[in-house]
């Protein structure tokens, strides 16, 4: 892992999602009922546990409204899950002042022209291969991972590795 890429990791205290194209593939389901459907991986869900288990706080911010998100974000006992967001810089602003933290101990994923006002606040910022060349060439890190297949679990691990935390909490498994 290259030198600068560990010094943006290694002081985060909050990592940032969004939600669609990060945490799912970016597509929208619709039942015949007009009932929204979205299928989030697992791998992601423990990578998030594992953030949240080291010690950093976990956001979910999104321009979309769902029920299923909100659900996700509790199942997972993520910190905050702001959604139908206009601004993305502006919540994830509102969330650094609540948590007293500086731009630089935050991050943000996302995979559009709309997360890059958040990305760029943000002391790291992650996206997917997916992702607009404009996201893509503004991001610190890119996955190998889709968004919705193990992209997140990526980015959280790569945290993990820089703050010195994904040996020990590997070991846990191992017992």
């Amino acid at each position: 892992m290259a030198d600068d890429l560990i010094a943006r990791l290694q002081p985060l205290k909050l990592m940032a999602f969004d939600v669609d194209g990060v945490l799912t593939d970016g597509r929208l389901y619709y039942t015949d009922d007009g009932v929204e459907t979205k299928t989030f991986h697992a791998l992601d869900g423990q990578g998030m546990n594992m953030l949240r288990d080291a010690g950093l706080k976990l956001a979910l911010i999104t321009s979309r409204r769902s029920p299923l998100v909100e659900r996700r974000a509790r199942d997972l006992g993520l910190h905050y899950c702001h959604q139908g967001v206009s601004n993305k810089r502006e919540a994830l602003d509102e969330i650094i002042g609540e948590l007293k933290l500086k731009p630089e101990q935050s991050g943000f994923m996302g995979d559009d022209l709309f997360d890059l006002g958040a990305m760029l606040r943000a002391g790291f910022a992650a996206s997917v291969p997916t992702a607009p060349a404009a996201v893509r060439e503004r991001s610190h890190y890119v996955t190998a991972r889709a968004g919705g297949d193990g992209a997140v679990r990526e980015v959280c691990e790569l945290i993990l590795q820089a703050q010195g935390s994904l040996e020990r909490l590997i070991a846990e498994y191992l017992k």
